[in-house]
């Protein structure tokens, strides 16, 4: 249910101690039954680092590789995935998203065929704005994706009206991405005392209870935090386990956080 964004945190260099920090965040993640990687061509280094980590760690456990497609024209999509299988050192990558939507027709052709010839799993979109919702909604209606991914939190919580329940009507898995909003909620909480629903959850950070509300919408398949801490990645996943909010708790929660 948890998975490990790679935006920023996983553009390091190939040594160093920003990138002996991610990988001893990527290690605790998947030592704690983590599974969801996230990344991107437009992740600069990122996906590389992905791979060299993957590689590094023995016995390799078994991760489910995201990453997307953002460029205009078949060949341009074409080489973009290739490198991506390159980098992440995978042979068959688990969903493929055409990011953005950009030049949408294109590249869902790309991955359906890759999907045919079962060098991708499933094939997905996505879109990081509320105002692309509206369309959003149409691709889903009209195309079938596997998969959606968009941003979801209490602090952007337009996609929980109706992108998310036509999601789940039409049997598309979500990837709940910035639930924390690009840190930005966790500094808004900094220092502020829990509310009592935090106890009720087994919660211990403002983290981990803004993920058990992003995970208490049924239409959500996995939330994904990026990190490059090893102790927020082992806490964040805390919030996987153990009961999800039910609808008074989760309207605790966003009575809380709407009074920081």
């Amino acid at each position: 249910m948890l998975g490990l964004g790679t935006w920023d945190v996983l553009d390091v260099p190939a040594s160093g101690a920003d990138f002996d920090a991610a990988q001893a965040a990527m290690r605790q993640f998947l030592e704690a039954g983590g599974k969801v990687i996230d990344s991107s061509p437009m992740y600069d280094r990122a996906e590389e680092r992905v791979g060299d980590i993957l590689a590094g760690i023995r016995p390799a456990p078994a991760v489910f590789l995201a990453t997307k497609i953002w460029t205009r024209g078949r060949d341009a999509g074409l080489a973009q995935l290739a490198t991506s299988h390159r980098l992440l050192r995978a042979g068959t990558l688990d969903v493929v998203q055409v990011h953005n939507l950009l030049d949408l027709d294109v590249h869902l052709a790309t991955l359906r065929a890759a999907k045919e010839a079962g060098t991708v799993r499933y094939v997905g979109v996505t879109h990081y704005t509320a105002s692309a919702h509206a369309e959003l909604e149409r691709v889903i209606r009209r195309e079938r994706p596997d998969f959606l991914q968009v941003n979801y939190s209490l602090a952007e919580p337009g996609a929980g009206v109706r992108l998310l329940p036509v999601a789940r009507d039409s049997g598309v898995a979500v990837l709940g991405n910035r639930p924390f909003t690009a840190g930005a909620m966790i500094r808004r909480s900094a220092g502020r005392p829990l509310p009592a629903v935090a106890a009720e959850l087994a919660c211990t950070t403002a983290a981990q209870l803004f993920i058990k509300w992003v995970l208490a919408n049924p239409a959500i398949t996995v939330v994904l935090t990026g990190t490059r801490n090893s102790r927020h990645a082992a806490e964040n996943l805390q919030a996987a386990s153990g009961a999800v909010p039910d609808p008074s708790q989760r309207s605790a929660i966003e009575g809380w956080f709407g009074s920081l």
